[in-house]
């Protein structure tokens, strides 16, 4: 539903800035043997040729048009080139052309504020841009003015044949003109210098509007294409507007459209204005009648929305006709597909820009065989997002089953699927100072059988647990593993002194320790261990744990894990020692799920500190655990 947003008092400068027919631009500049000549990307459903998805400007000469198929195309342009859309787990990869249009807003993000609306559009608010401009080199004092400037189309100046890039540049220079106009003159100038930057790095051609308003600058920016640019004046918005079809208006697209036309005879913008803010607020509503009073003046408030990167993540597939989708088996098997998908895109955000998503959400339409009833639309359900392909594929089946016993109610009939989409979102920042268990690791890994097989580690290449998943869900996971909710894992470091026999040592050179990745002391930790140092050695011989009599396996754990020390006291700490230092991580900074991508060696030790292993109780009576230990040195 619309909202009714006010103006700002201070004048804005907005530009919308639209690629032109992307997804062909980019294929053109994978293959350059496709430019200039007639190029269309089509779905990878090969039925009828394909859908037609993106049309190139030298195919529309022709007649070709996006609500055709391939064979449809072809009949009409006989040397189209037609380029199916990359396919990836049985559906459309849009994953190229993601890529491209991040490279395009790294560019156009430079001048100002900049809102990724979607893959190939952007909005941009230049006014910090423009009134720095207008105070130190307004347009009227510039000895020369790019000649891609002179061809821009300023709506509402009268401009004949060969005088029109004279008519453009006076428009520019006016020196009496209100501040608004000069903002927008500043403005025009920015966008071609970055239109002409965004051509020259990345060979893509854009089109732009710039005008007070986002509503303006994005009518503005379809009205000249391709590579050309629109300024809307505010003398013009009137004359824009009154022409303008109701249909041809974000948001007026669907029902409330529909509504204009057939109960109040509306059908371009222009005609609005005969109706009183009272008379539309009577009809829709309050909010909903200011908002169409108000855009039938040109007035708009939404303010551009500092966001480089997506609001959510989603994957979708349709089934058309036959296709549908009727047995739960169908239905797993892609949603199981579109999960995995979903959760290598939110990895790759937690990665590469240190990003979560909270919440896991399940779309789809359906329809009921036989069903004399009003069609009920398939609810849509959402639960708490857990990173992980199988975690994320197992919640999105739950969903599914809780829609679908909701959609047929106590009926038993037949249904059938005809879409889906699985949906991250709630997505926010990485607080400061959550990271991965490998922060922790410095240095290079040390070579070995296991680890090798296990391919190469990076660091925070883990999901991390503490903020990924919801708390009460984390606290569920956690419980079968600890049996405490803050277990403290020591490691302390001296000098290897082993008391027992040798007897035994059956030392595996291919195996490895994740203590072993621990190179260097942290000094934050430091005197936190040595408290806990203290404390552990207090409890040392605490009677909850098992005694034991045989030296040997520890020593055989000694020499794989590398330590001079290694005890449990009773509070549950996994105290070891190497090199003087001290280093503590708190478990519940620990995902369980990080676990499973980890070698199978390291996995049983992290393991064993949630749950340490008992060994048979074949102690003399008084021996206890401490008597394996040396003192520990007081320095």
């Amino acid at each position: 539903m619309p909202i009714a947003r006010p103006e700002p008092q201070n004048a804005r400068v907005i530009a919308h800035v639209d690629m032109d027919c992307f997804y062909v631009q980019v294929e053109q500049r994978k293959n350059p043997e496709l430019r200039g000549l007639p190029t269309a990307v089509v779905q990878y459903n090969s039925w009828k040729g394909g859908g037609l998805i993106a049309v190139g400007y030298e195919a529309r000469k022709f007649g070709v048009k996006r609500s055709m198929r391939g064979d449809e195309a072809k009949r009409i342009c006989p040397n189209i080139q037609l380029i199916q859309v990359p396919v990836a787990r049985g559906k459309a990869d849009l994953n190229l052309y993601r890529n491209a249009g991040s490279e395009v807003v790294s560019i156009l993000a430079t001048k100002g504020r900049c809102e990724r609306a979607s893959i190939d559009e952007v909005y941009l608010d230049l006014t910090d841009a423009a009134e720095m401009m207008l105070s130190e080199t307004p347009p009227e004092v510039l000895e020369e003015i790019d000649e891609e400037v002179l061809k821009s189309h300023v709506l509402g100046l009268h401009v004949e044949g060969n005088e029109r890039e004279e008519n453009v540049k006076e428009w520019l220079r006016q020196s009496d003109a209100d501040h608004q106009d000069k903002l927008l003159a500043c403005g025009a100038i920015i966008v071609e210098q970055l239109r002409m930057k965004v051509l020259y790095e990345t060979k893509f051609t854009c089109s732009a509007g710039i005008a007070h308003n986002k509503m303006l600058a994005k009518l503005a920016s379809a009205m000249h294409k391709p590579a050309q640019q629109t300024v809307v004046p505010s003398s013009s918005v009137k004359d824009l507007l009154a022409s303008l079809p109701v249909k041809k208006m974000k948001q007026l697209g669907g029902k409330l459209g529909s509504s204009l036309q057939t109960d109040l005879g509306v059908n371009t913008i222009g005609d609005l204005l005969q109706f009183s803010q009272e008379k539309l607020q009577e009809h829709y509503g309050v909010n909903t009648g200011t908002w169409l009073w108000n855009i039938s003046r040109g007035i708009s408030g939404d303010a551009v929305v500092d966001r480089l990167l997506p609001k959510s993540h989603g994957c979708g597939k349709t089934f058309p006709g036959p296709q549908a989708l009727k047995t739960i088996a169908s239905v797993e098997n892609w949603v199981n597909q579109l999960c995995d998908e979903l959760s290598d895109r939110i990895q790759s955000d937690l990665d590469q820009n240190r990003r979560i998503a909270h919440t896991l959400t399940l779309h789809a339409r359906a329809f009921k065989e036989n069903d004399m009833e009003p069609q009920r639309k398939f609810p849509s359900k959402s639960c708490p997002l857990r990173y992980g392909t199988a975690k994320i594929q197992e919640d999105a089946v739950k969903l599914f089953d809780s829609g679908l016993r909701d959609f047929l109610g106590s009926q038993h009939i037949g249904w059938g699927i005809t879409s889906l989409s699985i949906a991250a979102s709630k997505i926010s920042d990485l607080p400061q100072g959550t990271c991965s268990i490998l922060k922790f690791l410095q240095g290079k890994i040390p070579s070995s059988t296991s680890l090798s097989g296990a391919g190469e580690f990076h660091n925070e290449s883990l999901p991390l647990s503490s903020t990924v998943m919801d708390q009460e869900i984390k606290q569920k996971a956690l419980a079968s593993e600890a049996a405490s909710n803050d277990i403290d894992i020591i490691f302390q470091a001296k000098p290897l002194k082993r008391i027992g026999s040798s007897v035994g040592k059956t030392k595996d050179v291919r195996k490895s320790s994740i203590l072993k990745f621990f190179q260097s002391s942290n000094s934050s930790f430091h005197t936190m261990n040595q408290a806990c140092e203290r404390s552990s050695l207090d409890q040392a011989s605490s009677s909850s744990f098992p005694e034991c009599e045989e030296h040997s396996d520890l020593e055989q754990i000694d020499e794989q894990v590398g330590f001079s020390e290694d005890r449990i006291d009773s509070d549950g700490h996994h105290n070891q020692t190497r090199n003087g230092y001290t280093w503590g991580i708190n478990m519940e900074n620990i995902d369980p799920s990080v676990l499973d991508e980890l070698p199978m060696e390291i996995q049983r030790e992290i393991r064993e500190w949630f749950h340490p292993p008992k060994r048979a109780n074949t102690s003399r009576k008084g021996s206890s655990i401490v008597h394996y230990f040396s003192p520990v040195k007081k320095g």
